[in-house]
C-alpha cells in the first residue's frame, strides 16, 4: 500500500553496478509517521535536500492522532509493508514470487529459519519492492524489528544493509544480545546517536562493534531561530512522551517543593503517553492543578513556540526499571537552539549536549531537591540564562546541524557502494 507514487525503477540486475551513479536508499522504520520521531524526518529531509533518492518503508500503520507539520515537506515515496502473522498459503505464495525474481533468494532463506514468521514475510515483501524499485542500499532506524526485516531483505537481494541504534533498542531488558550481534555482523555500517551509546556497544559486544560510528541526530537550524532568554515569562516547559524514562513525575514533585517554599511556578508538560493518568493523579494529590498543566501533544510549530517562550526547559530523564532510557532527547537540542536554558540529568548521552554550568544545568536523576534548586537558579538569574543559552546555541551549531550530520551518514552509504564497485 502506498499513498505516494512509486519511484522509477533502475534496470533490473544493476543494483550494485549503478550504486555510485544512481544511489537509491530504502529507509525502513517500524512505523511511519510517528509523532515523537521527528529526528528521522529531519534526517530524511536533509538527504532529500542533498539530492539523494529515497524510499520510505513502514512495517506498521500509524496509530498517532497528531502528526508533525514537518511531514508535509517530505517528498520521498512511502510504502506500507503490512502483514499480520501470515497464513500458510499467502506465506508460500510470497516466497514463490520472491524466488522467481531474486536469484539468491532460496539460498539465503535458510539462514533465517529461527526468525519470526511475520518478520520473514515482511522481509520477503520488502525484498521484492527493493528489487522492483532499483534500490541500492537498505538503512533501518532502530535495531529492533525494522533492522530485523531490513537485514533479511538485504540478504535476499544482495544489497548492503545498515542501521541506526538509538536508545530503547540498545538498553531495554528485552534486547536479545545474540540477535544484536547478528545485526552488527551483517551490517555494512552501524550508526548510534551518542558517545554514551557507542561506549556501551563496544563494551558489551566487543570487537564486532568496532565499526559502529557515532553520528548525532541533528536539527534544521533555520527552523529554530535563537532568541535571548533574558526577558521571558516565568514558565517551565517539558516536552516528551508521558513514560517513565522522561522523569516527569520528578518534575511535578520539584514544583511541589517550590510551592512549599512559597514559590509558585507555572509549568506546561507537552506530550501524551501511558503515564498520563498517573501524572494527573500526582498533580491532584499534590494540589498543583493551578500550576502544572498537561497540555497533550502539539504540532512541532506550537511546541517550538512554547519552548521559545519559556524561561526553562526541563528534561529530568531517568533510567527506567526495565533498562529503558533516553539516548539524547531531541527536545533538548531544540531548546538549546532556540535559546531556552535547559536543566536535565546526567543520564545516557545527555551530558554530551547539556554540559553542566557551560551549556545548561545537570542534576543527578531522581534528585528532586536539586532539580527544584536548579529551576530556581535559572528563573532568578538572567545573566546565567544568557550565558548558558549563548554557549548552548554555539554547541548545537557545531555538533548538531542535521545537514552536516546527514552528510556523514551518506558518506557511510557511499563508502560501501564504492567498495563494492572497486571489488
Amino acid at each position: 500500500m502506498s499513498f505516494l507514487p512509486s519511484p522509477e525503477p533502475l534496470p533490473r540486475g544493476k543494483h550494485i553496478g549503478t550504486a555510485r551513479a544512481h544511489p537509491r536508499v530504502a529507509y525502513v522504520v517500524k512505523m511511519y509517521p510517528r509523532f515523537s520521531e521527528t529526528f528521522i524526518v529531519s534526517e530524511i529531509l536533509a538527504h532529500e535536500a542533498a539530492g539523494m533518492l529515497l524510499g520510505i518503508f513502514s512495517l506498521r500503520p500509524p496509530v498517532d492522532t497528531h502528526f508533525q507539520d514537518l511531514l508535509a515537506k517530505v517528498r520521498s515515496p512511502v510504502r506500507y509493508i503490512f502483514s499480520d502473522r501470515p497464513r500458510l498459503p499467502e506465506f508460500w505464495s510470497a516466497l514463490s514470487y520472491a524466488g522467481n525474481r531474486l536469484p539468491r533468494f532460496w539460498q539465503s532463506l535458510g539462514a533465517f529459519t529461527g526468525e519470526d514468521s511475520r518478520d520473514v514475510h515482511q522481509a520477503v515483501l520488502l525484498a521484492t519492492e527493493l528489487e522492483a524499485g532499483g534500490f541500492t542500499h537498505v538503512h533501518a532506524h532502530f535495531a529492533s524489528v525494522a533492522s530485523s526485516v531490513a537485514r533479511m531483505a538485504a540478504r535476499f537481494t544482495g544489497l548492503p544493509f545498515s542501521f541506526t541504534a538509538h536508545a530503547k533498542d540498545i538498553f531495554h531488558e528485552s534486547v536479545d544480545a545474540g540477535d544484536f550481534r547478528r545485526k552488527l555482523s551483517d551490517a555494512s555500517a552501524v550508526v548510534t546517536v551518542s558517545d554514551h551509546n557507542l561506549e556501551f556497544l563496544r563494551r558489551t559486544y566487543g570487537p564486532i562493534a568496532s565499526r559502529v560510528r557515532r553520528i548525532y541526530n541533528g536539527l534544521h537550524l533555520d527552523s529554530f531561530p535563537y532568541s535571548s532568554p533574558v526577558r521571558r515569562d516565568e514558565l517551565v516547559v517539558a516536552v516528551g512522551r508521558l513514560v517513565e524514562k522522561k522523569g516527569f513525575d520528578d518534575l511535578i514533585r520539584a514544583l511541589a517543593t517550590l510551592r512549599d517554599q512559597g514559590r509558585r511556578v507555572r509549568c506546561e508538560i507537552i506530550g501524551a503517553g501511558d503515564m498520563e493518568q498517573q501524572l494527573r493523579s500526582l498533580i491532584s494529590h499534590l494540589a498543583l492543578q493551578d500550576t502544572v498543566h498537561l497540555v497533550g501533544p502539539l504540532p512541532q510549530k506550537d511546541v517550538r513556540n512554547r519552548v521559545r517562550a519559556a524561561t526553562v526547559l526541563a528534561a529530568p530523564c531517568v533510567n527506567g526499571a526495565d533498562g529503558n532510557r533516553d539516548g539524547l532527547p531531541t527536545v533538548l537540542l531544540e531548546g538549546m537552539a532556540l535559546g531556552t536554558p535547559c536543566i536535565s540529568t546526567d543520564v545516557a548521552g545527555i551530558p554530551e549536549a547539556v554540559r553542566h554550568e557551560e551549556t545548561g544545568l545537570l542534576v543527578a536523576e531522581r534528585d528532586v531537591p536539586a532539580l527544584a534548586s536548579g529551576i530556581v537558579r535559572l528563573l532568578d538569574d538572567a545573566e546565567l540564562r544568557r550565558r548558558l543559552a549563548a554557549a548552548a546555541r554555539r554547541l548545537v551549531e557545531s555538533d548538531f546541524d542535521v545537514r552536516r550530520n546527514a552528510e556523514a551518514v551518506r558518506k557511510l552509504f557511499a563508502a560501501k557502494a564504492a567498495g563494492e564497485e572497486a571489488a
